[in-house]
């Protein structure tokens, strides 16, 4: 772990956390529009929208997680949810991806959250297995759902 730093990303940050967002889409296959500039002001700005973390491994920014504050209503607690997490694939097995969720985690008692949630594509059972290792639960009484923009759009206009 001598060789691994977890650090939570600054403003400096934009561009490299970009591209590890564009390397992440890359990895599953999705669309990116991501910029410096939108990860500047969306993050950086005064009212952030979201957190990072950079994890590098030999000096190198090597991958990522963005999470931000959420609630738990029926706790009646704050909470955390990782939106993304990805460390670059020709350096996995090195514990970097353990680095930093065990990072999230020290954030996520520090800030008095009672807990952290995430999801993972089903495809993703490389990503599945890392996580049940940890010791994370599988939530499968849940199916998640999503208005895009556009959704959004039709809505308010119906």
């Amino acid at each position: 772990m001598s060789h691994i730093t977890i650090r939570l990303a600054t403003r400096e940050d934009s561009a490299l956390l970009a591209g590890l967002i564009r390397s992440l889409a890359n990895f599953v296959g999705d669309e990116c529009v991501v910029t410096p500039e939108s990860i500047e002001r969306d993050l950086f700005d005064s009212h952030p929208a979201a957190e990072a973390l950079i994890a590098e491994y030999k000096g190198k920014a090597e991958g990522f997680a963005l999470f931000f504050p959420t609630y738990s209503t029926f706790l009646g607690r704050p909470s955390m949810y990782l939106e993304d997490f990805f460390v670059n694939p020709d350096v996995r097995g090195n514990g970097i991806g353990r680095a930093m969720m065990l990072r999230l985690a020290e954030l996520a008692l520090e800030r008095g959250y009672c807990r952290l949630d995430w999801a993972v594509l089903d495809w993703n059972t490389r990503a599945a297995e890392f996580y049940k290792r940890l010791g994370a639960e599988i939530i499968d009484d849940y199916t998640i759902y999503r208005l895009t923009e556009e959704g959004l759009t039709k809505l308010i206009n119906a």
